[in-house]
Protein backbone atom coordinates (compact mmCIF):
# COMPACT_ATOMS: atom_id res chain seq x y z
CA UNK A 1 0.00 0.00 0.00
CA UNK A 2 1.04 3.24 -0.84
CA UNK A 3 2.26 5.00 2.46
CA UNK A 4 2.64 9.05 2.02
CA UNK A 5 0.15 11.10 2.93
CA UNK A 6 0.50 14.70 3.35
CA UNK A 7 -2.07 17.51 5.79
CA UNK A 8 -0.93 20.73 3.54
CA UNK A 9 -1.29 24.23 4.41
CA UNK A 10 -1.53 26.24 7.65
CA UNK A 11 0.05 25.35 11.28
CA UNK A 12 -0.24 27.28 14.15
CA UNK A 13 -0.91 27.74 17.88
CA UNK A 14 -4.34 27.39 19.25
CA UNK A 15 -3.92 29.68 21.84
CA UNK A 16 -7.27 29.22 24.87
CA UNK A 17 -7.40 31.42 27.56
CA UNK A 18 -5.46 29.22 29.48
CA UNK A 19 -3.46 27.46 27.33
CA UNK A 20 -2.16 27.01 23.02
CA UNK A 21 -2.22 23.77 21.76
CA UNK A 22 -0.61 22.61 18.43
CA UNK A 23 -3.12 22.83 15.35
CA UNK A 24 -3.94 24.00 12.00
CA UNK A 25 -6.44 21.80 10.20
CA UNK A 26 -4.10 19.82 7.42
CA UNK A 27 -1.39 19.48 10.52
CA UNK A 28 -4.11 17.76 12.95
CA UNK A 29 -5.13 15.57 9.70
CA UNK A 30 -1.22 14.26 8.85
CA UNK A 31 -1.12 13.42 12.43
CA UNK A 32 -4.14 11.77 13.30
CA UNK A 33 -3.56 9.27 10.01
CA UNK A 34 -0.21 8.70 11.03
CA UNK A 35 -1.52 7.01 14.23
CA UNK A 36 -3.26 4.81 12.01
CA UNK A 37 0.43 3.34 10.63
CA UNK A 38 0.43 5.77 7.26
CA UNK A 39 3.75 8.25 6.86
CA UNK A 40 1.56 11.02 7.56
CA UNK A 41 3.62 14.69 6.92
CA UNK A 42 2.69 17.70 8.11
CA UNK A 43 3.72 20.59 5.17
CA UNK A 44 3.71 24.45 6.07
CA UNK A 45 5.91 27.22 6.81
CA UNK A 46 6.84 28.73 10.14
CA UNK A 47 8.93 32.00 11.47
CA UNK A 48 12.42 32.45 12.64
CA UNK A 49 11.03 32.85 15.84
CA UNK A 50 10.35 30.85 19.62
CA UNK A 51 6.88 30.06 18.63
CA UNK A 52 8.19 28.18 15.33
CA UNK A 53 10.95 26.49 17.51
CA UNK A 54 8.32 24.90 19.40
CA UNK A 55 5.98 23.72 16.55
CA UNK A 56 8.96 21.88 15.54
CA UNK A 57 9.84 20.66 18.95
CA UNK A 58 6.40 19.18 19.41
CA UNK A 59 5.84 18.02 16.04
CA UNK A 60 9.05 15.76 17.07
CA UNK A 61 7.54 14.77 20.03
CA UNK A 62 4.85 13.62 18.25
CA UNK A 63 6.77 11.57 15.95
CA UNK A 64 5.10 13.25 13.16
CA UNK A 65 7.14 13.69 9.66
CA UNK A 66 7.02 17.35 8.29
CA UNK A 67 8.41 19.90 5.80
CA UNK A 68 8.17 22.69 7.58
CA UNK A 69 9.76 25.81 5.57
CA UNK A 70 11.33 28.44 7.82
CA UNK A 71 10.16 32.21 6.67
CA UNK A 72 10.53 35.95 7.69
CA UNK A 73 7.14 36.12 8.40
CA UNK A 74 6.11 35.62 12.36
CA UNK A 75 4.41 31.70 13.39
CA UNK A 76 0.83 31.71 13.33
CA UNK A 77 -2.02 31.79 15.77
CA UNK A 78 -5.14 31.56 16.57
CA UNK A 79 -6.66 33.17 19.45
CA UNK A 80 -9.84 30.68 20.31
CA UNK A 81 -12.90 30.86 22.28
CA UNK A 82 -15.07 28.19 23.78
CA UNK A 83 -18.88 28.83 23.87
CA UNK A 84 -21.45 27.35 26.53
CA UNK A 85 -21.24 23.75 24.29
CA UNK A 86 -17.78 23.45 23.93
CA UNK A 87 -17.72 24.76 20.24
CA UNK A 88 -14.77 27.76 18.97
CA UNK A 89 -14.96 30.76 17.89
CA UNK A 90 -11.60 31.82 16.31
CA UNK A 91 -9.58 34.94 15.83
CA UNK A 92 -7.04 34.33 13.11
CA UNK A 93 -3.49 36.11 12.58
CA UNK A 94 -3.15 37.45 9.40
CA UNK A 95 0.40 38.02 7.21
CA UNK A 96 1.72 34.87 9.09
CA UNK A 97 4.29 31.90 8.40
CA UNK A 98 2.05 29.88 6.83
CA UNK A 99 0.28 32.45 4.28
CA UNK A 100 3.81 32.02 2.80
CA UNK A 101 4.46 28.83 2.28
CA UNK A 102 6.98 28.51 -0.90
CA UNK A 103 7.29 25.61 -3.36
CA UNK A 104 10.95 24.18 -2.51
CA UNK A 105 12.52 21.53 -4.37
CA UNK A 106 12.09 19.72 -1.58
CA UNK A 107 8.42 20.05 -1.57
CA UNK A 108 8.22 19.29 -5.17
CA UNK A 109 9.92 16.01 -4.45
CA UNK A 110 7.59 14.88 -1.91
CA UNK A 111 4.57 16.05 -4.24
CA UNK A 112 6.05 13.12 -6.72
CA UNK A 113 5.76 10.83 -3.72
CA UNK A 114 2.57 11.51 -1.93
CA UNK A 115 -0.51 9.14 -2.37
CA UNK A 116 -3.03 11.02 -0.41
CA UNK A 117 -3.27 14.86 0.28
CA UNK A 118 -5.40 16.83 2.18
CA UNK A 119 -5.96 20.85 2.05
CA UNK A 120 -8.47 23.22 3.05
CA UNK A 121 -9.14 26.96 1.83
CA UNK A 122 -8.07 28.51 4.69
CA UNK A 123 -3.83 28.20 3.48
CA UNK A 124 -5.19 29.42 0.05
CA UNK A 125 -6.27 33.42 1.82
CA UNK A 126 -2.85 34.43 0.48
CA UNK A 127 -1.36 33.85 -2.96
CA UNK A 128 1.91 32.75 -2.03
CA UNK A 129 0.10 29.83 -0.40
CA UNK A 130 -2.37 29.39 -2.88
CA UNK A 131 0.14 29.14 -5.57
CA UNK A 132 2.35 26.89 -3.39
CA UNK A 133 -0.93 24.31 -2.90
CA UNK A 134 -1.59 24.10 -6.72
CA UNK A 135 1.83 23.50 -7.78
CA UNK A 136 2.06 20.29 -5.03
CA UNK A 137 -1.22 19.12 -6.36
CA UNK A 138 -0.03 19.39 -10.03
CA UNK A 139 2.80 17.83 -9.45
CA UNK A 140 1.56 14.47 -7.60
CA UNK A 141 1.04 11.37 -9.28
CA UNK A 142 -2.04 10.90 -11.35
CA UNK A 143 -3.53 7.95 -9.38
CA UNK A 144 -3.02 10.05 -6.22
CA UNK A 145 -5.94 11.56 -4.06
CA UNK A 146 -6.90 14.55 -2.79
CA UNK A 147 -8.99 15.74 -0.24
CA UNK A 148 -10.46 18.63 0.07
CA UNK A 149 -11.43 20.10 3.85
CA UNK A 150 -13.33 23.12 2.64
CA UNK A 151 -12.43 24.71 6.34
CA UNK A 152 -14.49 28.08 5.37
CA UNK A 153 -13.20 30.89 8.07
CA UNK A 154 -14.35 34.21 8.42
CA UNK A 155 -14.10 35.61 5.03
CA UNK A 156 -11.23 34.21 3.96
CA UNK A 157 -12.53 32.25 0.69
CA UNK A 158 -13.79 33.32 -2.49
CA UNK A 159 -16.05 31.27 -4.83
CA UNK A 160 -12.82 31.51 -7.38
CA UNK A 161 -10.37 29.70 -4.77
CA UNK A 162 -13.49 26.72 -3.69
CA UNK A 163 -14.23 26.34 -7.59
CA UNK A 164 -10.70 25.75 -8.42
CA UNK A 165 -9.75 23.32 -5.52
CA UNK A 166 -13.27 21.58 -6.14
CA UNK A 167 -11.94 21.23 -9.63
CA UNK A 168 -8.93 18.88 -8.44
CA UNK A 169 -10.14 16.75 -5.45
CA UNK A 170 -11.83 13.74 -5.79
CA UNK A 171 -12.99 14.00 -2.30
CA UNK A 172 -14.78 17.12 -0.57
CA UNK A 173 -15.43 17.51 3.49
CA UNK A 174 -17.77 20.04 4.37
CA UNK A 175 -20.05 20.73 7.18
CA UNK A 176 -23.18 22.14 7.89
CA UNK A 177 -22.48 25.74 7.96
CA UNK A 178 -20.23 25.42 5.45
CA UNK A 179 -22.88 23.97 3.18
CA UNK A 180 -25.07 27.11 3.54
CA UNK A 181 -22.47 29.35 2.42
CA UNK A 182 -21.27 27.18 -0.42
CA UNK A 183 -25.07 27.62 -1.80
CA UNK A 184 -25.21 31.33 -1.41
CA UNK A 185 -21.73 31.66 -2.53
CA UNK A 186 -23.00 29.26 -5.77
CA UNK A 187 -26.67 31.20 -5.96
CA UNK A 188 -28.25 27.48 -5.02
CA UNK A 189 -31.49 27.71 -3.82
CA UNK A 190 -32.01 24.06 -2.76
CA UNK A 191 -31.94 21.49 0.82
CA UNK A 192 -28.16 20.98 2.11
CA UNK A 193 -28.14 17.28 0.71
CA UNK A 194 -29.67 18.30 -2.16
CA UNK A 195 -26.65 20.92 -2.44
CA UNK A 196 -24.24 17.84 -1.49
CA UNK A 197 -25.17 15.95 -4.58
CA UNK A 198 -25.40 19.14 -6.92
CA UNK A 199 -21.32 19.10 -5.96
CA UNK A 200 -20.84 15.86 -5.99
CA UNK A 201 -21.93 15.54 -9.75
CA UNK A 202 -20.99 18.87 -10.98
CA UNK A 203 -17.56 18.52 -9.84
CA UNK A 204 -17.17 14.32 -10.41
CA UNK A 205 -16.38 14.08 -6.64
CA UNK A 206 -15.90 10.13 -5.71
CA UNK A 207 -17.03 11.07 -2.12
CA UNK A 208 -18.47 13.76 -0.35
CA UNK A 209 -18.28 13.88 3.53
CA UNK A 210 -21.08 16.41 5.71
CA UNK A 211 -20.77 16.18 9.11
CA UNK A 212 -23.64 18.35 11.13
CA UNK A 213 -22.44 18.69 14.47
CA UNK A 214 -24.60 16.94 17.14
CA UNK A 215 -27.26 16.33 14.70
CA UNK A 216 -24.88 13.41 12.69
CA UNK A 217 -23.18 12.78 9.77
CA UNK A 218 -23.55 11.86 6.08
CA UNK A 219 -21.12 10.15 3.53
CA UNK A 220 -22.35 10.57 -0.23
CA UNK A 221 -21.04 8.47 -3.57
CA UNK A 222 -22.67 8.57 -6.86
CA UNK A 223 -23.92 5.49 -6.10
CA UNK A 224 -24.24 4.79 -2.31
CA UNK A 225 -25.25 6.82 0.82
CA UNK A 226 -24.77 6.48 4.55
CA UNK A 227 -25.97 8.39 7.42
CA UNK A 228 -25.09 7.25 11.10
CA UNK A 229 -26.05 9.91 14.21
CA UNK A 230 -23.63 11.41 16.31
CA UNK A 231 -23.01 9.71 19.91
CA UNK A 232 -24.09 11.77 23.15
CA UNK A 233 -21.04 12.61 24.86
CA UNK A 234 -19.41 14.62 27.07
CA UNK A 235 -17.56 17.18 25.22
CA UNK A 236 -14.29 18.75 26.69
CA UNK A 237 -14.02 20.87 23.31
CA UNK A 238 -14.50 19.98 19.12
CA UNK A 239 -11.00 21.58 17.79
CA UNK A 240 -9.38 18.93 15.60
CA UNK A 241 -12.67 16.97 15.76
CA UNK A 242 -13.60 17.20 11.89
CA UNK A 243 -10.06 16.34 11.27
CA UNK A 244 -9.44 13.43 13.08
CA UNK A 245 -13.10 12.21 11.63
CA UNK A 246 -11.49 13.19 7.77
CA UNK A 247 -8.34 10.92 8.79
CA UNK A 248 -10.32 7.92 9.71
CA UNK A 249 -12.54 7.46 7.25
CA UNK A 250 -9.56 8.08 4.50
CA UNK A 251 -7.28 5.51 6.87
CA UNK A 252 -10.39 3.29 6.83
CA UNK A 253 -11.01 3.91 3.41
CA UNK A 254 -7.77 2.81 1.99
CA UNK A 255 -7.44 -0.63 4.08
CA UNK A 256 -10.71 -1.16 1.46
CA UNK A 257 -13.25 -1.43 4.18
CA UNK A 258 -16.48 -0.29 3.29
CA UNK A 259 -18.30 2.87 3.27
CA UNK A 260 -20.53 2.34 6.11
CA UNK A 261 -17.67 0.81 8.05
CA UNK A 262 -15.49 3.35 7.21
CA UNK A 263 -17.96 6.35 8.31
CA UNK A 264 -18.62 4.34 11.23
CA UNK A 265 -14.90 4.54 12.95
CA UNK A 266 -14.81 8.16 11.62
CA UNK A 267 -17.84 8.72 13.40
CA UNK A 268 -16.44 7.28 16.74
CA UNK A 269 -12.60 8.73 16.67
CA UNK A 270 -14.15 12.16 16.45
CA UNK A 271 -16.54 11.64 19.23
CA UNK A 272 -13.38 10.25 21.43
CA UNK A 273 -11.48 13.44 19.96
CA UNK A 274 -14.27 15.37 21.26
CA UNK A 275 -13.71 14.24 24.64
CA UNK A 276 -10.20 15.40 24.88
CA UNK A 277 -8.59 18.72 24.92
CA UNK A 278 -6.85 20.39 21.92
CA UNK A 279 -6.43 18.85 18.29
CA UNK A 280 -4.28 16.26 18.34
CA UNK A 281 -4.90 13.73 21.69
CA UNK A 282 -3.49 10.26 21.33
CA UNK A 283 -6.21 7.89 19.83
CA UNK A 284 -7.65 4.84 22.08
CA UNK A 285 -5.60 1.87 21.66
CA UNK A 286 -8.89 -0.26 20.16
CA UNK A 287 -8.98 2.26 17.23
CA UNK A 288 -5.16 2.60 16.86
CA UNK A 289 -5.21 -1.27 16.91
CA UNK A 290 -7.40 -1.84 14.05
CA UNK A 291 -5.06 -1.75 10.67
CA UNK A 292 -2.68 -3.50 12.99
Amino acid sequence: MKNTIVGLGEILWDVFPERKVLGGAPANFAYHISQFGFQGHAVSAIGKDLLGKEILASLEKKHLNYLIEQTDFPTGEVKVKLDNWGVPQYEICEGVAWDNIPFTPAMENLAKQTHVVCFGSLAQRHEVSRNTIHAFLDTMPKDSLKIFDINLRLNYYTKEIVENSLKKADILKINDEEVVKIAQLFGWNAPEKEVCKQLLEKYHLDILILTKGTEGSWVLTPKEESFLPTPKITIADTVGAGDSFTAAFIASHLHGRCLVASHQLAVEVSAYVCQQHGAMPRLADAHLELFK
